[in-house]
């Protein structure tokens, strides 16, 4: 199947559920610790510069933010949401601030009945952290499937990257197949996630 970015657009900012988007279409949800690259790897699969903004500020993103996006897949084309939670694990703000955030992203994963899939996004370079843990965890029990997006694949050279994933799917007990290299400086990856969207997007 060929498949090709039409068209990336952001649609709206989200702080409740009163303020998602109407427009009933398929969900691919992404979610991660702050700044594990999730700005740059919207922005390396919608093939725009600055769709989703990115930062050095760990924490910046502090909204549910939905991006329209149009697939071209052969003779047809397809829309769906790209989700960008706000990243977990780091956040300048108070703590009434945080459980207001983790009440609403709960509400979000467990209400939405349009979510095909979720991209978690772990750095490739580190091993799973608690965080990491504890946000598969909850998307496991919530009955959501969950593709790990081991990001910054770029990093590491080819020996010690294998090595790298293999801990990744062990920390997590998930196979090889559920766990996607990718680098947006490189846009290694990016053909890949598109397939894995575009079969959940015909299903």
């Amino acid at each position: 199947m060929e498949i090709t970015v039409i068209k990336s657009e952001y649609v709206t900012s989200a702080v409740s559920r009163k303020t998602c988007p109407e427009e009933p279409l398929p969900e691919i949800v992404f979610v991660g610790r702050s700044n594990v690259g999730k700005s740059s790897l919207i922005n390396s699969l919608t093939n725009r510069k600055s769709l989703a903004r990115t930062s050095g500020t760990p924490g910046k993103t502090q909204t549910i933010n939905f991006f329209r996006v149009e697939l071209k897949l052969d003779d047809t084309s397809r829309a769906f949401y790209l989700v960008d939670l706000p990243g977990y694990g780091y956040a300048k703000t108070s703590k009434t601030n945080r459980r207001l955030w983790a009440k609403f992203i709960d509400e979000y994963l467990s209400s939405r009945r349009d979510i095909r899939f979720v991209c978690q996004l772990i750095d490739m370079r580190h091993p799973p952290q608690d965080s990491d843990m504890k946000s598969f965890a909850d998307l496991v029990e919530k009955n959501l499937p969950v593709l790990i997006v081991a990001t910054k694949s770029d990093k590491l050279g080819k020996t010690v990257r294998q090595k790298h994933l293999t801990a990744i799917q062990n920390a997590l007990g998930v196979d090889e197949q559920s766990v996607l290299p990718y680098s947006s400086v490189k846009n290694e990856g990016r053909s890949d996630l598109l397939d894995v969207i575009a079969n959940a997007l015909v299903e």
